[in-house]
């Protein structure tokens, strides 16, 4: 759907709409809503207000949240399935003794979930629910990077990060995407976000991301890192699949999976 079709939408149609771009995209701003929708940030509001009155999302500052997203979810993941074939993917990529960055999100605990329990790996997480989550694991030494936890995003985001990250160098970093793009790389939407993200790519030798497909060819308004910083994008898609050729044309050293 253009964005001319998105300005005549009906106030349903655009409700609709709204609770896609927030499950694809996990958290999408009232600002960024509005200039798509080409309506008032209220009117933007308005229609959040009514979507969470359904419990159909969650409302957090500035925007809104995917339920699946959500500390307390349970089964409400969107695209759950996808989320699972691209999880087992990338599990296939670890092997003992490893040292790994993870993040978090919706694909990365289906991933934490998948890894196998006589695995021994080392892992660095910024997220508290990834930490959690790997609590569970009983070979796994979990290393928890603290500071002040983005609203946004729910990782630590304070300086303290930069300097943790800093002195890592880790064999493999694992993280989701909002957005990616041939042109537009990787992407996302909140500054503090997008600058820890850089610095997690520093931090790691090799650099996984996740995204189901739906996210590719899409681009938010800051970038994180190009193609060629990446080295493995994992998508529930056959590697083969006509939509990816773009990026395994972009860079011969990029690996899709």
């Amino acid at each position: 759907m253009n964005e001319n079709e998105l300005v005549n939408l009906t106030k349903e149609e655009r409700k609709n709409h709204i609770l896609k771009e927030i499950n694809l995209h996990t958290r999408v701003s009232f600002e960024t809503l509005s200039a798509k929708l080409g309506v008032s940030e209220d009117t933007v509001r308005r229609d959040i207000n009514e979507l969470e009155s359904e419990s159909l999302l969650i409302k957090v500052k500035g925007g809104a949240m995917a339920k699946g997203y959500h500390y307390s979810s349970s089964n409400q993941t969107y695209a759950i399935e996808s989320k699972q074939v691209i999880a087992q993917k990338a599990v296939d990529l670890l092997h003992d003794g490893m040292v790994l960055i993870v993040d978090g999100g919706t694909t990365i605990r289906e991933f934490i979930r998948l890894i196998p329990n006589d695995l021994n790996l080392t892992i660095f997480t910024i997220t508290a629910l990834s930490a959690v989550q790997l609590l569970d694991k009983p070979n796994i030494k979990t290393i928890m990077i603290g500071g002040s936890i983005s609203s946004y995003s729910q990782m630590c985001v304070s300086g303290e990060v930069f300097h943790q990250l800093a002195n890592i160098k880790a064999d493999l970093l694992v993280f989701g995407t909002n957005a990616l793009d041939v042109q537009g790389g990787y992407s996302d939407s909140d500054w503090e976000t997008v600058q820890v993200k850089k610095a997690m790519i520093q931090a790691a030798k090799k650099t996984a991301v996740l995204t189901i497909s739906e996210k590719l060819n899409t681009v938010l308004k800051m970038k994180i890192a190009n193609l060629s910083e990446v080295h493995y994008i994992i998508t529930e898609l056959n590697p083969d699949d006509a939509m990816l050729q773009p990026y395994r044309s972009s860079d011969p050293h990029l690996v899709l999976i």
